[in-house]
């Protein structure tokens, strides 16, 4: 049963409101990173946009251009980076066939230097799902 603020609005479940906070002390006390995942546009040709946000933590932000350069280099979607404020970068990854993989890849990039707190927004992206039987490999 959905309960609601004094103002209307619905309250969020506990568990729910618990990982948000936990989120938002993380981005507070820890080096890491928040990314949200959207797809700018629906229809072809389809776009995504990465949200970037550094946390308070975190002293320079030049690291972010230079994992966005590395990845452009060996990337083939195209792709441009802008520098909101300080702490806040948004990525546009344009349309191609390598869209998502591309997309995954950079996140992955991210991941290797820092904590990552990955929200998917909009995106429809699924990943790999892998149905391993043990009976398809092995009598």
């Amino acid at each position: 049963m959905a309960e609601f603020n004094e103002d209307g609005s619905i309250k969020l479940p506990a568990a729910i409101q618990k990982m948000k906070m936990e989120t938002e002390e993380r981005l507070q006390k820890r080096r890491c990173i928040h990314v949200k995942k959207e797809m700018v546009s629906f229809t072809s040709p389809k776009r995504c946009m990465l949200h970037l946000r550094l946390s308070e933590a975190i002293t320079q932000n030049t690291f972010v251009e230079t994992i966005y350069g590395e990845f452009n280099k060996n990337s083939s979607v195209p792709s441009k980076i802008v520098r909101l404020h300080e702490k806040e970068f948004d990525i546009e990854i344009g349309t191609h066939f390598k869209r998502c993989s591309d997309c995954t890849n950079l996140i992955r990039r991210f991941k290797e230097f820092l904590d990552v707190i990955e929200e998917k927004g909009t995106c429809t992206y699924e990943g790999f799902k892998m149905n391993f039987c043990y009976e398809d490999y092995f009598d």
